[in-house]
């Protein structure tokens, strides 16, 4: 299997019928690197679901470890950029988490002082703050226990809280129409909120 910006292995078969997305649309055309690799872990239906999503990031190594990409901050991902609401990525979706995922993982490895591939409460409390949420100390207390193991979050887990507080953040300030930082729910629509993330 090739990785993004490796070639890709002798006997793949790189013709087809059309122009699919980071396909070549005519010949000369230079083919999209990612395209390659997204075709070998889509399979045959032109989609990436959860569970081949863990597969590719898994083993990209992206992660930093070989153990298994979390397969809920998967799930997490794809509802974030599935447009079409399939519950799968197409290329161009595949493409932009891509390219968001590499901007996490710079994010992560800037806060990550000692380098051990986790950060701790006080690493992520300025991760947090540098992307514009402004937390209190306790709410910074309680997104680490829910994402640390032994008070470190690995990057999966780390993915997963930036998603979780990005979706959460938009479903509040649509409904803070003053931008007074309240808002009042009515608990059909908290549970709808909190549980389409």
């Amino acid at each position: 299997m090739a990785y993004p910006g490796q070639p890709v292995p002798s006997g793949f078969y790189q013709g087809g019928y059309g122009g699919a997305p980071g396909g070549p649309a005519f010949p000369g055309q230079v083919q999209d690197p990612l395209y390659g690799y997204f075709a070998a872990v889509g399979g045959q239906d032109g989609q990436i679901d959860a569970d081949e999503l863990q597969r590719c990031l898994t083993q990209s190594g992206i992660a930093g470890s070989y153990k298994p990409f979390n397969l809920e901050t998967c799930r997490l991902m794809i509802s974030m950029l599935d447009r079409d609401m399939s519950g799968t990525l197409g290329f161009n979706e595949f493409k932009e988490l891509w390219a968001v995922v590499n901007g996490w993982k710079q994010h992560f490895v800037s806060f990550d002082s000692d380098g051990s591939g986790t950060v701790d409460r006080q690493e992520l409390e300025k991760a947090l703050m540098t992307m514009g949420f402004r937390l209190s100390p306790q709410a910074v207390t309680a997104i680490t226990k829910r994402y640390s193991t032994q008070g470190k979050i690995a990057f999966d887990d780390y993915i997963a809280c930036c998603v979780k507080l990005r979706a959460l953040t938009e479903c509040f300030r649509r409904r803070d129409t003053t931008q007074q930082g309240f808002v009042n729910f009515h608990y059909d629509d908290f549970i709808q909120c909190v549980m389409s993330i």
